[in-house]
């Protein structure tokens, strides 16, 4: 029988474990000759999640991994990738928006031949129009400059193969952008829809105003291309241009006998100027960043302890 891993990163989700396990345990009993071993990656929870997580180990195949302090989703998913033995794994949210009863429908795309699965949602409930605004603008910037089809509205909900999730594992960034990596490797992949349900219980540990967003969109902007360091010489390029216009300008004024502009105008090149330098050296401070990470050479992540199932 073969073997599904489930990959679920969480902090503080005592309200929605028990009933995410139910439904994920009904929804592969419905595949073919496929188990399953759910891995909790608890990032530093305050609440009583750990607790209900041994107790729901007494009846359900349940693996938690205890991180040593927070450490943030992406580290949480590689310490449950590199922890997963499944032929395949499926990775998940665990606030319930992402409907466990699709993981059928991915399994036979699966065996159809497809190493990863991606599952893209068609609507999204529960979620403001701002929020929804701004990231649909962040999905186009970051395909406009990424090397990579980034679609929008796929997330990290996917079902990925052994042999597709080793070559993610094979590659040594330091803190990878794991939606786009996962395209980046290549194989057979496809697309599920469907429609994200709200959060069921709890509160959003996701805010528009949180660092984290933020962070993850320079991640996903920065790290399958060079466009945006291309996109500083170009702003360069058209401040000197504006430039050899202002001067232009100033010989024709002086042939003409018109007043130069005086303090407006050096306020206006200066600006101008002064933006063009900063974008550029912002957008490059952004690469020695992830080339500073990089280089330090510590671990992705601290796991405190590992409590397994009894097999």
């Amino acid at each position: 029988m073969k073997l599904i891993s489930f990959v679920f990163s969480f902090r503080n989700e005592e309200k929605n474990l028990k009933n995410l396990v139910e439904r994920v345990h009904k929804a592969v009993k419905k595949t073919d000759s496929w188990d399953y071993e759910l891995i909790f990656v608890n990032d530093d929870s305050n609440d009583n999640s750990e607790k209900i997580l041994l107790d729901l180990q007494k009846q359900f195949k349940i693996k938690i991994i205890n991180m040593s302090r927070r450490f943030g989703t992406n580290p949480c998913v590689l310490a449950g990738f590199e922890n997963s033995s499944g032929h395949c794994i499926i990775y998940m949210d665990s606030d319930l928006q992402d409907p466990p009863e699709l993981i059928t429908e991915m399994v036979k795309q699966h065996e159809k031949g497809f190493e990863i699965v991606h599952t893209r949602r068609t609507k999204r409930l529960g979620e403001s129009k701002v929020k929804l605004f701004f990231t649909n603008i962040a999905y186009s910037i970051i395909n406009k400059l990424s090397d990579i089809d980034l679609q929008k509205n796929v997330g990290d909900f996917k079902l990925i193969s052994r042999k597709a999730l080793d070559k993610i594992l094979e590659q040594k960034e330091y803190n990878p952008y794991i939606r786009g990596l996962s395209v980046w490797i290549g194989f057979k992949q496809t697309y599920v829809d469907y429609v994200r349900d709200a959060r069921e219980a709890g509160e959003s540990k996701f805010s528009l105003f949180d660092s984290g967003p933020f962070t993850q969109f320079l991640r996903g902007a920065t790290s399958y291309s060079l466009k945006p360091l291309y996109m500083g010489v170009l702003l360069g390029f058209f401040a000197f241009l504006f430039s050899i216009f202002l001067i232009f300008y100033a010989i024709y004024a002086k042939i003409a006998g018109l007043a130069v502009p005086g303090t407006t105008g050096i306020i206006i090149v200066i600006s101008f100027f002064s933006g063009a330098l900063l974008s550029t050296i912002g957008v490059m401070g952004i690469y020695i960043a992830r080339i500073f990470e990089q280089t330090k050479g510590r671990t992705r992540y601290v796991i405190k302890n590992i409590k397994d199932y009894k097999k």
